[in-house]
């Protein structure tokens, strides 16, 4: 009606951290456990959306229903089919890892979301997601994607030295965190290398990977490598402690970031949390995994922690403990603060 104010449709995003997770085949535990490590530590109520096989779905809903209610009412979880909207879903499900290209589409399928973090996984918070979120406010008007580099150093960076592909800036971008603005993905066209004018996100994607698919060896973060070669203005760059990976520290330590403030997220690719190649992450991985959900923090995981990293001293990703130690640390006295501040104010009743 004529002079009627209109509220934009945006339920839940005002309330929520909307936090998008694509599983397939073997990775229900891992995703589970990234999952937990969201929950443990975030102050703000949590969205996820689970995009996973159909044989998995009723995994997802049984183990999170398991989950203590204090732990529970802190999210809520919406589980999902895989879907490709446009092109071939075999190709794409083949694309690198299976379903992996499932992150591609999140703008088109979640149209009722502004904004969202996407992680791969092998990912885990070492600290509230609330933080990672809040970087959305330090986009600038052109910006609608974040990420970290792929590498610091170019002369050991996989794209600088083996891509033959476009991809962003000196050393590439690393997908397996990203954080989208979805409303400016989908309201954007983007330049390309397909046709003068520009495209939509949904119009780009298959034309794009027909063009490039006998160039790239890592499947959809390579398609987003040459999406923002083309758009750079579009990438807001997070500093490699929001994904930290075995790369960071297996070549000596080349995360500064990391060493100065301690690991935020921590991305465990390569398999490094089910092998023995890297202990540090697989310590983190199994203190996470084994913590009991209403147990003291610091008795029952940061203390383990630390005598598993005991162990791990003498790999070059265990020489530099607290760099792994310092974030979590932090954040859990905090958790621990917020939690007597509560208690003390229930049993002080005036």
């Amino acid at each position: 009606k004529p002079g009627e104010q209109k509220h934009p449709k945006e339920p839940s995003s005002l309330q929520c951290m909307h936090l998008a997770v694509v599983a397939c085949g073997d990775r229900l535990e891992e995703t589970l456990i990234m999952l937990k490590s969201a929950v443990l530590f975030s102050n703000s109520r949590l969205c996820f959306h689970i995009f996973a096989e159909d044989s998995l779905k009723p995994e997802f809903e049984k183990k999170l229903k398991e989950w203590p209610s204090s732990y529970t009412k802190k999210f809520e979880s919406n589980i999902y089919s895989i879907t490709f909207s446009v092109g071939n879903a075999q190709e794409w499900k083949k694309l690198f890892k299976p379903c992996a290209a499932q992150r591609l589409f999140l703008p088109a399928i979640l149209k009722d979301v502004d904004s969202l973090l996407y992680v791969d996984t092998d990912v885990l918070f070492l600290r509230p997601i609330d933080d990672i979120w809040h970087l959305l406010r330090e986009f600038n008007s052109t910006q609608l994607a974040a990420m970290a580099p792929e590498h610091e150093i170019p002369k050991i960076g996989w794209y600088s030295r083996f891509a033959r592909h476009p991809y962003y800036g000196t050393t590439g971008v690393n997908s397996g965190v990203m954080l989208m603005n979805l409303t400016r993905i989908r309201s954007t066209h983007f330049k390309n290398s397909l046709i003068p004018g520009g495209l939509t996100w949904e119009e780009m994607l298959y034309p794009l990977y027909q063009k490039y698919k006998n160039y790239i060896t890592w499947g959809d973060q390579d398609l987003l490598n040459i999406i923002f070669y083309f758009n750079p203005e579009c990438l807001y760059v997070f500093p490699c402690q929001w994904n930290y990976r075995p790369d960071h520290c297996m070549y000596g330590s080349n995360c500064r970031g990391a060493e100065d403030e301690g690991v935020s997220i921590l991305h465990g690719n390569r398999g490094v949390y089910h092998d023995d190649k890297q202990p540090t992450f697989k310590a983190l991985y199994e203190v996470i995994r084994d913590f009991p959900f209403e147990d003291n923090l610091f008795q029952s995981l940061y203390y383990p922690l630390q005598s598993k990293f005991l162990d791990t001293v003498h790999t070059l990703c265990g020489r530099i403990p607290q760099v792994f130690l310092k974030q979590i640390e932090k954040t859990m006295k905090k958790v621990y603060e917020n939690r007597v501040i509560v208690y003390l104010g229930a049993n002080h009743r005036y």
